[in-house]
């Protein structure tokens, strides 16, 4: 399962069914039969400018401009059937209506045109999210994977989190973190750590040896920065967890980087996976391999992983309260990764009411036996 920048989008295109186009083509043919059967005392024409308008709210340009004509036309008939159009009151009314129906037609497009760029922004974040952040695949070896990824940034679309699998000889390697801060400093970190990892995993590396990589590139990436005089370079960090599942045995090594701990759902009862000596967070120095401890877990099949980003424990529901993931995992009572992560999702965003403070991430991992 792969769901993807989840939170609400505003200003999308709504397409209306055809049947809403009756409502103000039945206020125009209302209001001109009824005020051509009142009294020319009696002046309903004015209220014709409720059909554009209304139609504005559900229908593009070019059906609020031909609901606008047609409600001018109307105006024309009725002061032709009341005294005349030269009369100085139809001839006010016809010029009103006429520069409200160009005003809203006007409006209208100007939506229009604003809605297809964000269109277009979304298309290229959407892309540009799939190339920083590939999909994981759903299954390496014997293992079954779901993710999401939800970026605050709804618009964006795309956000600091990051996450990665490939195979690797006798293993299948994973990482996950976070980047300290939002916008294009955090995307750009992503972005090195991801690169780093996926050009580092291949080369049969140790654990540590990996993680070290990782850390000097985040590090040498936030020099480069500081050398730009970017002001928030000196704060920047990533925690991160990287991951090696044994294919041969019930077994998973970890380094933890200052990283929330996976939640480990064994014999339906959720255990948090804390690491004994966790590392710093990427990025604070120049590390080496002897900076990091690998500690091992048993992962037996039948057992699901929860991989996650702090983003999903520091939401905060309506009364101020944190999401309680671990409580929500054993709730659930699955083992399979894409109900998991899809319950999830969906509990996540009721507890938020539909906004989050941050990225949030999320893996669920299963091994077949």
């Amino acid at each position: 399962m792969r769901v993807r920048h989840s939170l609400p989008r505003l200003g999308g295109s709504w397409r209306p069914s055809c049947g809403l186009i009756a409502v103000p083509l039945a206020i125009i043919v209302a209001i001109t039969v009824i005020d051509i059967n009142t009294p020319t005392t009696i002046h309903l024409g004015p209220f014709l400018v409720a059909a554009p308008a209304i139609t504005a709210s559900f229908a593009g340009a070019g059906v609020t401009g031909a609901i606008g004509a047609l409600a001018v036309a109307a105006q024309v008939v009725i002061g032709h059937l009341h005294g005349g159009l030269m009369t100085a009151n139809h001839l006010a009314q016809i010029a009103a209506l006429l520069l409200i129906s160009v005003l809203v037609t006007i409006f209208r497009y100007a939506r229009d045109r604003h809605e297809r760029q964000l269109d277009q922004v979304r298309s290229v974040a959407s892309a540009a999210q799939q190339v920083l952040v590939r999909p994981l695949p759903d299954r390496i070896g014997n293992l079954r994977i779901a993710s999401v990824y939800i970026a605050a940034e709804a618009e964006a679309q795309i956000g600091g989190d990051l996450y990665a699998a490939v195979p690797a000889p006798g293993t299948s390697r994973l990482v996950i973190g976070d980047v300290r801060g939002r916008g294009l400093n955090a995307i750009g970190e992503a972005a090195v750590l991801l690169g780093a990892f996926q050009g580092s995993a291949y080369r049969n590396l140790s654990l540590p040896a990996i993680v070290a990589h990782l850390g000097n590139a985040a590090y040498w990436n936030k020099m480069h920065l500081a050398a730009d005089d970017d002001p928030e370079a000196e704060e920047s960090f990533v925690t991160a967890l990287v991951l090696d599942i044994h294919d041969d045995g019930p077994l998973i090594d970890m380094v933890n980087c200052g990283h929330p701990p996976p939640l480990l759902l064994h014999d339906d009862k959720v255990w948090p996976v804390e690491a004994g000596e966790p590392a710093l967070p990427l990025g604070l120095t120049t590390p080496s391999e002897r900076d990091y401890k690998v500690e091992a877990f048993a992962f037996e099949p039948g057992d699901l992983l929860l991989l996650y980003t702090d983003g999903v424990i520091e939401a905060r529901g309506r009364d101020g309260t944190f999401y309680p993931l671990a409580d929500r995992v054993a709730a659930c009572d699955t083992s399979d990764p894409e109900s998991l992560v899809q319950r999830l999702h969906d509990d996540l965003l009721r507890h938020a009411g539909g906004n989050l403070g941050d990225d949030a991430a999320m893996i669920a991992i299963a091994k077949s036996s």
